[in-house]
């Protein structure tokens, strides 16, 4: 025992790095759809984890999903780290793929996998197979963030019932699910079903809701071992109100680092401006073939259909609604920064104090004045309904619709005991709606479907104030809108793929190998469903196709050095087509392809160690990636133009590498010490060519931005954490510490323009520019735990409760995410020089998001 913990000390220094939670024999841990810890003794480890689902859709998209059998830091980082949104090595969620039955089911416009596809269905995740990226597997060449193929076949499911009840703090507050599997019959039947519903008035975040039901329905047929046909459907009908990031100044105000400006009273109860609707109903159609002992062939099709809606709310000819908008800010009075270009500062003056303290008393008196005033707006719209005007202010809905068709087929083959292949062809086809609708008119009468932000530039009669010119009608006034109907923009974007995939693994002496590749094509083009009138000859109908021919190869090369010893090397290269999502300019307005729009190439290497012992597993993972020819898209507010700009960023290059630890020490039968961490790097290695397009004035500006250095945001890039965990007759005691430092905020290119950075004078005499330097988060510690126990009731049946308890020191100061706001701290005169400072320091006031105080579910599951 004194040896095991003096070792136990040398490999804690050694690494500096910590923990995770339990993975023993006999119990493990669940991760469920708010991303709470569940843990369970006769579970499946850790599948994913919905926690970064996306409450918003400016939010940044993380989580990943991993795990490995012999990687104690895969196994335990999807998880452990998940309330700080960690992203697996930095890289974006596209660069993870996940497979059903081995048909790919990441997103064809985005690359990324939707997890509310899966939501409330955790029971359905627990039989998968796990592809680190340079790992060998049998169902793909492995993603660069890894690849994980799940069985949704209905014999996999277990045997019985299983009814589990939760209480929670979170994005719900109860949640109940039933499953039950019939397991294989004698003529090879088996079926399986899953029903479950999370419900919350309100959650952790006041002004939230969540309102949803999930189902999955499987049967299969297996013939004499030889042929299966397995059919399974799955769906989860969601409704949830969503929280939005807000400056610190706004927190400070409001005292509460989880305020919410997305919501306010209307008659007196609560309504949310942001209100998410997603279903996506999915079926696979799986027939595997046992050829012979050696040989199988699996092949899937799989069909789904989403529909997706985020609200928002918005207005025109007049003042922004919200009440986080800058200039309800006390700091658009006065600046509190003290800045000045020409060392005075004509924002400092006494007017300027005492508006200030208006401002700051009036935001404080209370809660309603901190909110949307919805009584407000449907009494400014009856103003405009008085005299014959639109309306002034009216909710939308923002849609996202895809109908998607896939074929997979892979033939497996083990050549011996020493040599294995396989290889695969995948087609995909995708058709993504994207469109907008007038949700609610707030009382007004009247709607029409104009450009009025273009109006200041053109007159009203002009086609350039047009969104369709097909339905503008014989008056030019723009076609009526309803509620329900569509308006703004109505497109289409039409994506196909396919590709071949192999590989082959091969084990000799002590040496194991592994080479896989993949080539393809993918085509995309847009189809415009409305004549935009400053694109009356490029934004209706289809455009051109623009085509990529893609693949790569990677391989490794693993050395058994025996008492436990191990180490691989891998490397590999590859070309991946550019993602529908950022491949056009202004996919809203028109057909225009991104210029300088090439296949993203990627070449990735990794060194691994691990040791393994009775007491002792340990690994050490040093990766290092370079990216280049990457394209980058988004969509702003650009104050110099005066305009919602189009941003497309190319020829970007960028670097990841890190190390990672990870130590699972035995210190007795019943007490285990484990640690993780990892120190990550992921930047932007050049400053990237540029072109955005003014929206009220269809013109397009080229210029350089200077954004060498920009890190990956939302995602902490050091990750460390240290725990313990006991295990001793059906009782289980978990208790992590872990610490998140470096959090990037997401940068705004229109600070970093060489035009903007022109404009502002930030340029040195030798004619460098000075470039600001990236918005942070507050990093900081946390403190989780749980306590459960297992209890037998005899005749098959198996009770389990847990309590999990994450942030239990209530840090409410740890950021999660957030970006710079895009506008400027400057107004412009007519000529593009600048005018005058604005007393609002918006590159000073970055939103943000933080993590949640105290929560934790109390979870109750009857097995039978």
């Amino acid at each position: 025992m004194q040896k095991r913990l003096t070792l136990a000390v040398i490999a804690l220094c050694c690494a500096s790095f910590a923990m995770a939670q339990t993975d023993d024999p006999g119990y493990s841990i669940d991760v469920d759809s708010t991303g709470q810890v569940v843990i369970s003794l006769d579970e499946s480890t850790f599948t994913f984890s919905e926690t970064q689902l996306g409450e918003d859709e400016d939010m940044t998209q993380s989580v990943t999903i991993m795990s490995s059998n012999t990687n104690v830091y895969a196994r335990q980082v999807g998880y452990l780290f998940s309330p700080a949104r960690h992203r697996y090595r930095a890289f974006n969620q596209k660069y993870n793929e996940v497979f059903i039955n081995g048909a790919p089911m990441n997103d064809m416009e985005t690359g990324q996998f939707r997890y509310s596809n899966v939501g409330g269905i955790n029971n359905l995740t627990r039989n998968y197979d796990t592809a680190l990226p340079f790992e060998d597997n049998n169902f793909t060449m492995p993603a660069m963030a890894g690849s994980n193929n799940y069985n949704f076949r209905a014999a996999n499911v277990p045997t019985g019932h299983k009814v589990t009840a939760s209480i929670a703090n979170r994005n719900y507050l109860l949640r109940g699910m039933y499953t039950y599997g019939s397991g294989l019959s004698a003529r090879g039947w088996s079926y399986a079903l899953s029903i479950g519903y999370r419900w919350a008035k309100e959650g952790y975040v006041e002004g939230t809701f969540y309102n949803s039901l999930s189902y999955y329905f499987g049967v299969q047929k297996i013939w004499k071992g030889r042929h299966s046909l397995a059919f399974s459907t799955w769906g989860n009908p969601t409704e949830r109100a969503s929280q939005g990031p807000v400056t610190d100044e706004m927190y400070w105000i409001a005292n509460d680092n989880q305020y919410n400006p997305y919501w306010g009273y209307q008659n007196g109860k609560k309504r949310n401006s942001r209100v998410v609707t997603d279903f996506q109903p999915s079926a696979l159609l799986t027939w595997d073939w046992t050829i012979n002992d050696n040989m199988t062939l699996t092949t899937t099709l799989h069909g789904r259909y989403s529909w997706y809606e985020s609200t928002r709310l918005s207005y025109q000819n007049t003042d922004n609604p919200l009440p986080t908008y800058w200039k309800n800010m006390p700091s658009s009075y006065y600046d509190v920064w003290g800045e000045s270009t020409d060392g005075v500062n004509a924002n400092r003056t006494d007017q300027g104090l005492a508006d200030w303290n208006t401002a700051y008393e009036f935001l404080k008196a209370s809660r309603e004045n901190r909110q949307v005033n919805w009584d407000r707006l449907y009494w400014a719209n009856l103003q405009a309904n008085a005299a014959g005007a639109d309306a002034m202010y009216y909710q939308y809905g923002k849609h996202n619709d895809n109908l998607n068709f896939t074929f997979a087929t892979t033939l497996k083959s083990n050549i011996n005991t020493h040599n294995s292949y396989n290889v695969g062809l995948i087609a995909m086809t995708n058709k993504g709606m994207h469109y907008q609708t007038m949700e609610d008119l707030l009382g007004a009468n009247s709607f029409h479907n104009i450009n009025s932000y273009a109006m200041g530039s053109y007159a009203g009669t002009s086609d350039y104030v047009q969104y369709d010119l097909n339905t503008m009608g014989a008056d030019r006034k723009g076609a009526f809108i309803r509620e329900g109907d569509r308006f703004g923009y109505d497109y289409d974007l039409n994506v196909k793929k396919a590709f071949l995939w192999g590989n082959y693994t091969t084990t000799f002496g002590r040496f194991r190998g592994f080479l896989a590749g993949r080539l393809g094509g993918t085509t995309m083009n847009r189809n415009g469903n409305m004549r935009n009138g400053m694109f009356a000859d490029n934004s209706y109908g289809k455009s051109k196709s623009a085509k990529f021919l893609d693949g790569g190869v990677k391989g490794s090369l693993g050395v058994n050095l025996g008492q436990g010893h191990l180490i691989r090397f891998g490397a590999g290269f590859q070309l991946n087509a550019p993602q529908a999502q950022a491949a056009f300019v202004s996919p809203e307005m028109n057909n225009d392809f991104v210029t300088n729009l090439h296949n993203e190439k990627v070449f990735s290497s990794e060194f691994d160690y691990q040791y393994q012992n009775s007491w002792l597993r340990a690994n050490v993972n040093a990766y290092y990636t370079h990216m280049y020819d990457v394209t980058e898209w988004q969509n702003f507010y650009f104050d110099d133009i005066n305009s919602f700009s189009y941003v497309s960023m190319t020829n970007i290059k960028k670097d990841y590498y890190g190390v990672e630890l990870g130590l699972d020490f035995k210190l007795t039968d019943w007490l285990d010490l484990r640690a993780i961490g990892t120190m990550s790097e992921g930047k932007n290695t050049n400053n990237a060519d540029v072109i955005y397009m003014n929206s009220t004035k269809k013109t397009y500006t080229s210029d350089i931005v200077m954004n060498e250095g920009m890190h990956e945001s939302g995602t902490p890039l050091t990750a460390l954490s240290l725990g313990l965990n006991y295990h001793r007759k059906g009782w289980y005691i978990n208790l992590n510490g872990n610490y998140y430092d470096r959090i990037y905020l997401s940068y705004a290119p229109s600070y970093r323009y060489q035009g903007t950075l022109i404009t502002m004078g930030n340029v040195n005499n030798d004619g460098s520019f000075i470039v600001p330097e990236q918005a942070k988060g507050k990093g900081g510690f946390m403190l989780d735990g749980s306590i459960g126990h297992s209890i037998r009731l005899g005749r098959g049946k198996n009770l389990n409760i847990n309590l999990m308890v994450t942030n239990i020191l209530n840090n409410t100061r740890l950021c999660t995410g957030g970006f710079e706001q895009s506008r400027s701290d400057y107004t412009v005169k007519d000529d593009g020089t600048m005018n005058n400072e604005r007393a609002y320091k918006f590159s000073r006031s970055p939103m943000k998001f933080y993590a949640f105080g105290t929560n934790g579910m109390l979870n109750f599951t009857l097995r039978f």
